[in-house]
């Protein structure tokens, strides 16, 4: 009869509802009737259904354990982030009056110090310190907040319902493993007569009317508790508004500060997605195992303990999930461009309102003068009468006439075949040709980067392919705009055959064009489909058409060289990048012929075109035979008349003047990096610094500046606009009146900039027109909105070069 002891025991715990105790009932009076005549079976019935039943018992005590527990995670997991929500908003607090108080002192210290000194340097540092750190603490701020909403949202809708389901799904398990624990037993109690015939028949029926879905039909309605009502996850707008608008509510903030941690935090996030993806599909099939299994004792085992789990994961991922989108959106919208500063060193808004001035002139942008007024108004300026020197022939070509002009001159050459696009791939249909190799296919970009790739692919289904090295392998791209930008490997069968997820092919080509002629995506996955091939720009040269021929010079990524360009039999000259390189330098090199290529100015270099089909990168452009000014002027200085050397700076104004118009900042202009052409024309060079924006802020440190030609703002705050060049020009004219001599000469770099901040400008150089050196201090003014732009400055120059004789 102990048997009957612990099925007591076990129906106290259990509290089944009214058909199963209705069974029970049954069966005990049954059992009761019949104790005597089964005892010869008590042994048989003792040893085996006696454990079965106190390890059900066990397993419905430790399941009602672990829901609690479970229960009890799930909320504290929830506190715990709510908690950290509140600490990280604390902390956001406490870095932004930290931010607060740094900035008031530095624009205390501006106004004491004035014009820099190593107390303004050590606040500025702090300064920024401070604002790098608000802006990586406001970047936490908002994935925490994303991370949060997603939890809570998980918390109300998925975690809790999905363990009250499960648990509901548990007690269903007991109750079919009671069930057929008593099925056990009703089978040991069955003998041969009539009698207990008729009483197993009894029992049998009790049990047919067990049902454990209607058993625990009302479980979740009976137990579950009221729905909390949802809790907000906003940010807080409160915490930016004295950020100048570079911090947003709710946005990332990617800049130079913040783009390194962000792109951290991605590789971080999509590691943890890939873990908490693997651990899935761990679950699913331990979950398929788990179904084949028939055995009562693995019936809590098919209820499937890991369902709840695998719910919990995929609330994880889609955790992270959307903190990778809200990442990768700030990032794609970036694209391949500058990083913009986040740095806000803005001093005094006023500054922004005082009015340009020029010789006593009115304000720029209301000035009517007609430019013939204008030049009336310079020529009344000009007081003292200009030296009059012979004037030799040109070093390098015979003079042109007088009636020539030199800003109005642009290449009348014809169109090279290089520079035409080839009409075998058109770009709404794709061929093969037979024995046509990958590199002439015009959608074979050769090892363009990934950031111009990301520039040629604007709409939905434009591709092209691409080569790339990774650990020293060479591999072979394809990039398609889809949903944003995909890359895909080609892989490599073992036959040699080329494929992705479908057929293989014996060429890159076939591959390709099977996969634009079908339509089907390049892998089911990013469901991606080749609409377009974008073809070569007409930029974009074969390197083989470019034959090296002397080394003439050496640049910050590799050496320069005179070479010939197959295709149009004419000399050029070649910049080349070095192959060991990083990514990063790559794509700093090939900035200058991405500027380069849209400019079409006399006074500026002309770009021929870039190389990208294998290594090295190359950037062709026109070979200007005279070469650099700055060597031009040491050697042959001496014999350049006053009017030549007006001529060289009214070129460079020229040249200036166009980037000015066209928002570049060039950054780097100085005599070493423009070049002189046919006739003394000068060409304004050596583009790698420059910036295609109306204000360009560093803040990343004074990495490669040329300081002694580096305008004091852009030193000390890292802010760079057009005035800035306008500094750098006045050095530059020196620079042509000195015949190459050094700025500052004599002076190390930090000293000179000391002397200037001080108040300190250059004296004219020996034979400088009184009315160039009276420019060139324009050029020097230290508040930036007192200096002349380039057009006004052009026409100063060329009224003194049209006015000597």
């Amino acid at each position: 009869m102990q048997i009957l002891s612990v099925l007591k025991k076990f129906n106290a715990t259990s509290k089944f509802h009214t058909v199963a105790v209705f069974a029970w009932k049954n069966m005990l009076e049954e059992l009761e009737n019949t104790a005597k005549l089964i005892k010869q079976n008590a042994d048989l019935v003792e040893s085996k259904s006696l454990d079965k039943l106190n390890s059900l018992y066990a397993e419905k005590r430790r399941a009602r354990k672990q829901y609690q527990e479970e229960h009890n995670r799930i909320v504290a997991q929830f506190t715990h982030l709510t908690e950290d929500v509140a600490r990280k908003k604390t902390e956001y607090q406490k870095y932004l009056e930290l931010y607060k108080l740094m900035r008031s002192r530095f624009e205390e210290h501006y106004v004491k110090s004035g014009r820099g000194g190593r107390k303004l340097d050590d606040v500025r540092d702090k300064y920024q310190k401070a604002c790098r750190k608000l802006h990586l603490t406001h970047n936490e701020y908002v994935l925490l907040l994303c991370e949060a909403a997603e939890y809570e949202r998980n918390f109300r809708t998925v975690l809790l319902p999905g363990l009250l389901d499960h648990q509901q799904a548990v007690q269903e398990a007991f109750v079919l493993s009671w069930r057929s624990v008593l099925e056990e037993v009703a089978q040991y109690t069955s003998l041969c007569s009539e009698k207990f015939r008729e009483v197993q028949s009894r029992v049998e029926a009790s049990l047919e009317a067990i049902r454990p879905n209607q058993e625990y039909k009302d479980f979740t309605e009976k137990h579950k508790t009221t729905p909390a009502s949802p809790v907000p996850f906003t940010f807080d707008n409160s915490l930016v508004e004295d950020t100048s608008g570079k911090l947003l509510p709710g946005q990332l903030t990617v800049d130079n500060l913040t783009i390194e941690w962000l792109r951290g935090k991605l590789m971080e996030l999509e590691s943890s997605v890939k873990e908490v993806q693997d651990k899935q599909a761990s679950h699913c099939s331990h979950i398929e195992v788990a179904n084949n299994k028939t055995s009562h004792v693995d019936l809590l085992t098919r209820v499937d303990p890991g369902k709840r789990e695998l719910e919990e994961l995929r609330c994880q991922e889609r955790e992270m999930q959307r903190q990778v989108e809200v990442i990768k959106s700030a990032l794609s919208e970036l694209g391949c461009e500058e990083v913009p500063s986040g740095c806000d060193l803005s001093i005094d808004s006023s500054f922004n309102n005082k009015v340009y001035n020029i010789f006593q002139g009115g304000d720029r942008s209301s000035s009517t003068l007609t430019l013939k007024k204008q030049q009336q108004r310079f020529v009344e300026i000009l007081r003292k009468p200009f030296r009059r020197l012979p004037a030799p022939s040109s070093p390098i070509l015979p003079p042109r006439s007088e009636g020539e002009g030199r800003e109005e001159e642009k290449d009348t050459s014809q169109t090279t075949d290089s520079e035409k696009l080839c009409t075998c791939c058109t770009q709404s249909q794709m061929s093969l040709t037979p024995q046509r190799s990958l590199v002439d296919e015009e959608w074979f970009h050769g090892v363009l980067p990934r950031e111009e790739v990301v520039r040629l692919l604007r709409h939905e289904g434009d591709f092209l392919v691409r080569e790339t090295t990774r650990n020293d392998e060479c591999q072979t791209v394809l990039s398609v705009c889809w949903g944003g930008h995909k890359h895909f490997i080609v892989q490599t069968t073992a036959e040699g055959h080329f494929r992705f997820e479908g057929p293989a092919f014996p060429t890159i080509q076939e591959l390709i064009i099977h996969q634009s002629q079908s339509g089907l995506p390049v892998t089911g996955r990013s469901g991606a489909v080749l609409r377009k091939p974008i073809l070569r720009e007409r930029w974009e040269l074969n390197n083989d058409d470019v034959v090296l021929l002397d080394k003439i010079g050496r640049g910050n990524f590799g050496d320069v060289y005179k070479a010939h360009l197959k295709t149009s039999k004419k000399e050029v000259a070649v910049k080349t990048c070095r192959i060991t390189l990083p990514d990063e330098h790559k794509k700093k090199f090939l900035q200058e012929g991405r500027i380069l290529k849209q400019y079409d100015h006399p006074n500026i270099v002309k770009l021929i075109g870039i190389c990208v089909q294998k290594q090295p990168i190359m950037i062709v452009m026109e070979l200007v035979p005279g070469g650099s000014l700055l060597t031009f002027l040491r050697n042959r200085g001496g014999s350049l008349t006053q009017k030549q050397l007006l001529g060289m700076c009214r070129d460079a104004a020229a040249g200036m003047r166009y980037l000015e118009s066209k928002n570049c900042i060039h950054r780097d202009l100085a005599a070493r990096n423009c070049l002189v052409g046919y006739e003394n024309i000068v060409k304004i060079s050596d583009f790698g610094m420059s910036r295609e924006e109306e204000e360009y802020i560093v803040s990343d440190g004074m990495k490669q500046i040329p300081i002694k030609w580096t305008a004091p703002e852009a030193l000390n705050f890292g802010k760079y606009t057009s005035l800035c060049d306008v500094w750098s020009y006045g050095v530059l004219a020196w620079e042509v009146f000195a015949l190459g001599g050094t700025p500052y000469n004599g002076l190390s770099n930090s000293k000179a900039r000391e002397k200037i901040d001080s108040g300190y400008r250059m004296p004219a150089p020996e034979g400088t027109p009184d009315e160039m050196y009276h420019l060139m201090l324009r050029c020097w003014e230290y508040e930036p909105e007192n200096r002349p732009h380039f057009d006004q400055i052009y026409v100063v120059v060329d009224t003194l070069y049209n006015a000597h004789r």
